[in-house]
């Protein structure tokens, strides 16, 4: 491990080489995992992405290309905010990997306006991400040129803003996004409210009086399932009411479906549609996180107490996410994965799995007759491909066992077909 960290950077260096092209567009984003014990210096107290509140972790920031194929990682103290992670990752790839021109993609929390404004002093840096609630209801205040009438025709629009100079604002309605922001919105205050009954009753039963501990109390049901800024709460000395605050929730409504991406990229280099789409394709980031700690490999908890031991455990889980990246896209033949996702009719539309998916899905095979499975089901199935040596009689015999149709057609897929014979 210590070998391997002392070489990080120029394990790294290749790989950016091979999927980071000038003028081309990097995918960032951030996680977190829990570390057991507490004397390593990278552990500390921050937001957890993992849900492990009151425990120590540490944060590590995932460069990747669009599709998704990790280029480095950089490892940061658990209470590292995003906006520090992220110019960390532009620093590394003009001084490290070399490449003055990157169109960089990060969501609204990383690529801030701060952020943005350290990024206008490096040339040939640009940027794409995401404006956040309060921006977008400033574009539509007072006749702003934010309007819902920009979507009669067309599901994204092009415009600008005084507060942006130099930036263009794609405004995109998604009627898939507003139906389901819609019906959140009337699930969880109608899930939310029988816990702010619950205390009002004990207030009025004369069990719960000290305003206090029904501030605390109320604070903790109405925020369960984030539900609270649906809610006015009036708290006093054996008192307690609520409502839903119903000037609030129409205006959230109101924007219901609507989303803006920010970007420094001329249209001449990209277009709306393709913006769009870059922005979206950090899901493949979040999938690498996936891959990284759920599906595939086991990154958390960590027990390492030296930094640069932590700092090498992160990077084997970086290079064994990248192997399965490509493990996956090659053995997707064999797998549910989607070969031939279409492309989507409109920038905001979801996306859909392929009539060849669909069928596949179906009939639970291939075009071929061989089965389908989960990609962990077939690296089991692969797993009982064993090499065997038998003692016979003073005789000593090596042996593969015959490969299943299965395994035969997942090592063509590899590139390399399964040995007759040993070597």
């Amino acid at each position: 491990m210590d070998w391997l960290v002392s070489r990080q950077k120029d394990i790294e260096k290749q790989l950016a080489a091979r999927h980071l092209s000038p003028g081309g567009i990097a995918m960032f984003d951030l996680s977190s995992s829990w570390m057991e014990g507490s004397a390593c210096e990278l552990a500390d107290f921050g937001h957890s992405r993992d849900g492990k509140r009151g425990r120590r972790q540490i944060e590590y920031g995932l460069l990747t290309d669009p599709g998704g194929r990790p280029a480095a990682v950089e490892v940061f103290k658990g209470s590292t905010s995003d906006a520090v992670s992220f110019t960390t990752a532009v620093t590394r790839v003009r001084d490290h990997f070399g490449i003055g021109e990157m169109i960089t993609a990060g969501d609204r929390g990383m690529i801030t306006k701060t952020r943005i404004s350290d990024l206008r002093e490096l040339p040939g840096m640009d940027w794409i991400t995401a404006l956040k609630a309060p921006a977008i209801a400033a574009l539509a205040r007072d006749g702003g040129p934010l309007q819902m009438s920009l979507f009669d025709t067309q599901n994204l629009a092009g415009i600008t803003h005084p507060d942006y100079p130099g930036e263009r604002l794609i405004c995109c309605h998604s009627p898939f996004l507003a139906a389901e922001r819609a019906r959140k919105r009337q699930a969880l205050p109608a899930a939310t409210e029988a816990e702010p009954a619950k205390i009002a009753a004990s207030v009025q039963a004369g069990r719960l009086k000290d305003p206090d501990k029904i501030g605390v109390r109320t604070g903790k049901v109405i925020n369960k399932n984030r539900a609270g800024k649906h809610f006015i709460t009036d708290t006093g000395e054996g008192s307690f009411t609520f409502r839903r605050d119903a000037e609030k929730i129409a205006a959230e409504a109101a924007s219901d479906g609507i989303y803006v991406i920010r970007t420094s990229v001329s249209e001449e280099i990209l277009g709306s549609a393709d913006t769009v789409a870059a922005c979206k394709n950090l899901k493949h980031v979040e999938r690498d996180f996936r891959i990284t700690k759920i599906d595939d490999l086991d990154l958390r908890p960590i027990y390492h107490y030296l930094g640069d031991r932590v700092r090498a455990h992160v990077v084997i889980c970086m290079l064994a996410c990248y192997l399965t990246w490509h493990m996956r896209e090659a053995l997707a033949e064999l797998t549910f994965t989607d070969q031939g996702i279409p492309r989507p009719y409109a920038p905001v539309a979801p996306a859909q799995r392929s009539y060849q998916a669909k069928a596949k899905d179906a009939a639970r095979q291939t075009r071929g007759g061989l089965p389908v499975c989960r990609y962990k089901d077939l690296l089991g199935h692969l797993s009982t491909l064993s090499r065997q040596v038998i003692n016979f009689s003073g005789q000593r015999t090596e042996k593969l066992t015959n490969p299943t149709p299965v395994q035969a057609r997942a090592f063509e897929l590899l590139g390399a077909p399964v040995p007759l014979t040993l070597r």
